[in-house]
């Protein structure tokens, strides 16, 4: 495997800089814990799948480090675009994508098969996002990991107050499912009591649950554009607010919420 260093990763070449403060701090938990699988299964590769992995963000630059990345998608659209992407970046071959839905794991793939699950910006669109948690446990071998990325409903209260859109964000605060009202497309926003609680009842333990973005989402794009100095104070900051040590209140109020899980038994 390369360097495990996070900052020489092929995610954080990233012309963008807004696209790497996005993500940044999701990459570098998963990047340690990655790298602590892989020496665990003894194994070059990791077996990944990758839920409602549209065109390829997080897949290709898992398959340039080595893993095989299933991606599950329910666009065709985004599938052409991640294969097109995977062939530019010379890892079509370690990269798989399948046209389905969130919770149709375990029926395309069979239990017990994957060493990490990738489940980010999927359950708030589900109906029923303990179902589509309970297929992503069941297939992951014991102690495969499972990460769950959900907008966050605090951060969407702050983000809506800001933007002077004060109905909605009275709505989300009110709404126990924390939606806008009957027109959202969005069917539910989490917070990190309503997320650990999909994962009740499976054999799993929660390994590490930060907030992530949250300034990034609130500021005018032109604050970053041409000034690289601002965009790594950004960084910088996003990344001290994904730490375990960050004051809950501002965790709660970031834009998404990260969860990783570490199946320790089956769950069939």
């Amino acid at each position: 495997m390369a360097d495990p260093s996070p900052r020489s990763r092929p995610w954080t070449h990233r012309t963008d800089p807004r696209a790497a403060l996005r993500t940044a701090a999701v990459w570098e938990i998963l990047d340690a814990r990655i790298t602590q699988r892989t020496a665990e299964t003894g194994r070059p590769s990791l077996d990944v799948v990758d839920v409602g992995g549209g065109t390829g963000g997080f897949a290709v630059p898992l398959a340039e480090l080595g893993h095989r990345v299933t991606v599950f998608d329910p666009s065709p659209d985004a599938l052409a675009a991640l294969q097109r992407r995977a062939a530019e970046a010379g890892v079509a071959d370690r990269i798989v994508a399948r046209q389905a839905d969130a919770g149709e794991l375990v029926h395309e793939l069979g239990p017990a098969c994957a060493d990490l699950v990738l489940c980010h910006g999927v359950l708030e669109y589900v109906e029923d996002p303990g179902s589509a948690v309970e297929d992503a446990v069941a297939v992951l071998r014991p102690g495969g990991l499972a990460s769950l990325l959900v907008a966050q409903r605090l951060g969407a209260v702050l983000a809506r107050a800001l933007s002077g859109r004060f109905g909605e964000a009275k709505n989300l605060l009110d709404s126990p499912r924390g939606t806008t009202g009957a027109h959202d497309q969005v069917q539910q926003r989490f917070d990190e009591e309503s997320l650990r609680a999909l994962l009740d009842g499976h054999p799993v333990r929660v390994l590490a649950v930060h907030g992530v973005r949250l300034v990034t989402d609130l500021l005018p794009g032109a604050l970053l554009d041409g000034d690289p100095e601002v965009a790594r104070a950004l960084l910088e900051l996003e990344r001290r607010v994904s730490d375990s040590t960050c004051p809950p209140a501002l965790t709660a109020v970031a834009s998404q919420l990260h969860l990783l899980a570490e199946v320790t038994g089956t769950s069939l």
